[in-house]
């Protein structure tokens, strides 16, 4: 490749055309190959043109952005000039009743109000599991008052905030060549490489070829010099610089890693993870002191790559610097034990100690934590444990930097037993003790009850409607025996869901019950009879917000039922109600 660097461009840039004639030669399922027509064929198929200026001795290379199987297109591609999208997602919508259709009708200006308030709540994973199938479902675009790129960001913001890797690659491999994934695929490599992940980070180029991005297309290159892959790497980097790229930090550690030239310039970027990982890759010298204007993506690469100070070399009368650690302790850059460890260091009299309630007001805040941090490792009575840690969290939160006393005061909750806890401590301990672990429940069948019966079996199968018929009839036969049962709207939930599927109640038993009593609220009715069904979802997403299902109202969950009931959604209402319905133990 030294070689190729020093080759004059003219044939550097032939050099690349041929290669990519050959590559789709290759392809061509042993086709005979007519070669008196290969300059037509090369005229008509291929996306890369070349034309010679005889009197600038210049070569003008022509990329035909709107060829998707152009091998250049794996690192140019221009949102211009591609068509428009009509389908985006990750989910069939048959998985779950849905119809590609769910987002037509409605108003881009509602989609767009409800989903940035959505985005503003702490919603629970109730309604986030909803609000994953609403969003992720395969469909066609709004039609009015919002752009594509404008739906889709929604899409992209949702992955991003929920960071779920494995679900971030699968929408990324099967919406591979929308124009608007640059952002989640820079969040994609940038979250690993931040966590010094960078294997991880280089295999999302292993199945997405098509993205254009500047920034991207420098961390692919960095991938294959990573990957021991030099030659491709030069050709991208060739084809880069062709259509545009200007970046003299990015080339100066580009050919020091190419082995062009045998010393970096040892300039430190952190403009962005790449900038930063490539300034500490390419000089084994390397030293960064963050301070309090330092972004967080550094302090992660920092804490994971082992490059933040050792907290036994850092001065205690800085008190600068000791405010620092404690704030990246809060953001978890630093670790909890790393921090009290620096605390131990300080030095106090027996006076300071001895009189620890007082003496702490007089220091600084963080000088104060360290001697109430040290006086309550000396200490076993309850009462004292309890008052310290409490004045230590309260220190810590009128700081802001709460969550730098989480671990180390549920260690020490956790060796007080609950009821020896004082009555003025009981919240303190009850809100701040590690959340035992639940659980799993088992669904317990009792055929007393009609929505705790054996007909909740059906939903979890559904493919024998006549069994649920029968076993539906042989039960009322027995519950109109009971003449102190009551109904409950529970009941009518799983009655109501088991007629919508096609189940048929004896004549006999139908006067038991007052059936289509639920209350649907009037804005969602409406978006029923308009058929926007995507609509729907998010303002059942919505209601939910921050409680878990369980936690609903009886009469919430019947109009929720009966809604999902009327659109068919059989997937989703049968997932709510094994949630809700069931006697578990």
């Amino acid at each position: 490749m030294k070689i190729l660097k020093l080759l004059n461009k003219k044939y550097l840039l032939i050099f690349i055309i041929f290669f990519l004639l050959f590559s789709l030669n290759l392809r061509a399922d042993d086709e005979p190959i007519d070669i008196w027509n290969l300059e037509k064929k090369v005229e008509q198929n291929s996306s890369v043109t070349v034309s010679e200026n005889d009197e600038s001795n210049e070569i003008k290379i022509d990329i035909n952005k709107n060829d998707p199987n152009s091998a250049i297109n794996t690192i140019y591609s221009d949102p211009l000039g591609e068509n428009k999208i009509s389908i985006v997602g990750l989910y069939d919508p048959e998985d779950h009743g849905l119809n590609i259709d769910m987002w037509s009708n409605s108003d881009g200006n509602e989609i767009k109000l409800i989903l940035n308030k959505l985005d503003k709540t702490n919603l629970s994973k109730d309604s986030n599991e909803i609000l994953d199938i609403a969003l992720l479902t395969n469909s066609y675009l709004p039609k009015e008052n919002i752009t594509e790129e404008k739906f889709i960001d929604f899409k992209l913001k949702y992955l991003i905030k929920n960071n779920d890797k494995n679900l971030i690659k699968s929408y990324l491999i099967k919406n591979e060549k929308n124009i608007y994934n640059s952002k989640l695929i820079k969040f994609y490599i940038n979250d690993y490489a931040e966590n010094s992940e960078l294997e991880n980070a280089c295999k999302i180029f292993d199945e997405v070829k098509y993205f254009g991005n500047d920034y991207i297309n420098k961390f692919q290159i960095y991938c294959l010099i990573d990957q021991k892959k030099r030659e491709e790497a030069q050709l991208l980097f060739d084809l880069n610089k062709e259509t545009g790229l200007e970046d003299d930090f990015y080339e100066n550690k580009f050919n020091f890693l190419m082995e062009y030239i045998e010393k970096a310039d040892g300039k430190i970027s952190d403009k962005n993870i790449l900038n930063f990982h490539l300034s500490h890759r390419t000089n084994s010298d390397f030293t960064y002191q963050p301070n309090k204007n330092t972004p967080k993506f550094i302090w992660r690469y920092l804490s994971s790559s082992n490059l933040l100070e050792n907290i036994d070399t850092i001065n205690l009368e800085d008190a600068e610097k000791i405010s620092l650690i404690e704030k990246a302790t809060h953001e978890q850059n630093y670790e909890e034990k790393e921090l009290f460890e620096l605390y131990k260091r300080f030095q106090f009299n027996i006076n300071q100690l001895l009189n620890v309630k007082d003496s702490y007001k007089l220091l600084q805040n963080y000088e104060g934590r360290a001697l109430l941090y040290q006086r309550l490792i000396l200490t076993q009575d309850i009462n004292q444990l309890l008052d310290l840690s409490y004045k230590l969290k309260d220190s810590f939160i009128k700081d802001n930097i709460e969550n730098a006393f989480n671990i180390e005061l549920k260690k020490i909750l956790n060796n007080i037993d609950k009821e020896d806890v004082p009555s003025n401590y009981s919240s303190f301990y009850v809100y701040n003790l590690t959340t035992p672990i639940l659980e799993k429940k088992n669904i317990k069948i009792n055929n007393k009850i009609i929505h705790q019966s054996k007909l909740l079996k059906y939903f979890e199968d559904q493919n024998d409607v006549k069994k649920a018929e029968d076993d539906l009839n042989k039960l009322l036969k027995s519950i109109k025996k009971n003449k102190d049962y009551n109904v409950s709207i529970k009941d009518l939930i799983l009655l109501e869901s088991l007629v919508s599927d096609g189940v048929v109640i004896k004549k006999k038993y139908k006067n038991m019950f007052q059936f289509d009593q639920s209350n649907v609220p009037t804005d969602i009715q409406l978006l029923i009879n308009n058929n926007e069904v995507g609509m729907v979802l998010l303002r059942m997403v919505e209601i939910i917000g921050e409680d878990d299902l369980e936690n609903l109202d009886s009469d919430t969950l019947y109009f929720m039922s009966t809604i999902l009931n009327h659109l068919n959604l059989d997937s989703i209402r049968n997932h709510i109600l094994l949630k809700v319905l069931p006697l578990k133990i």
